[in-house]
């Protein structure tokens, strides 16, 4: 008995669409596949939830001191000449950080190992580079989906079947994170 199923493609290619769809799965919420990719994307999914509930309150806090650049009224940095030279005014802060310990860093790389980086756009600038943001995917299974879960042993997630596609009558199935 196989340990996975092929989906008709090359590893490469298998790869690559289970980790588009895990990634978009974590970061919608749900989504619409066809039976077989909904069951390989569950164990991924899964597997990355579980790690996130294991080490989501295994950091700690730490004060840092941070060089920050002084800003004027209209949010530009404030200059003053020295030697001859427009120089950049830069004042010490105090920051707490959340350090990650050893465990929670290994779980973190693990999780970017197979998560996509992810833009969002807002809708009233669609279009627009620079209104896009990097979403955290990581970030947001640790403070987001992790704590949902905490009590929960396994499960994470939810197949809905929804009826055959009218192309190919491939089973389509809804899953979604419970």
């Amino acid at each position: 008995m196989a340990k996975y199923r092929k989906l008709g493609r090359t590893s490469s290619q298998r790869k690559a669409l289970l980790r588009n769809q895990v990634t978009a799965l974590l970061n919608n919420g749900r989504m619409i596949t066809t039976e077989a990719k909904a069951k390989e994307i569950r164990k991924i999914a899964e597997s990355l939830i579980a790690m996130a509930v294991k080490e989501k309150d295994n950091y700690e806090e730490v004060t840092v001191k941070a060089k920050v650049a002084r800003k004027d009224a209209d949010g530009k940095r404030v200059k003053e000449v020295v030697d001859g030279k427009k120089v950049t005014v830069y004042d010490e802060v105090d920051k707490t950080i959340k350090k990650d310990m050893p465990s929670r860093l290994h779980a973190r790389r693990e999780m970017l190992k197979v998560l996509y980086p992810v833009k969002e756009v807002p809708s009233a600038a669609a279009g627009k580079k620079k209104n896009t943001k990097e979403v955290d995917l990581v970030e947001k299974l640790f403070t987001e989906i992790a704590p949902k879960y905490e009590n929960r042993n396994g499960g994470y997630t939810r197949i809905v079947k929804i009826g055959q596609r009218k192309g190919d009558a491939a089973m389509e199935v809804l899953i979604e994170l419970v």
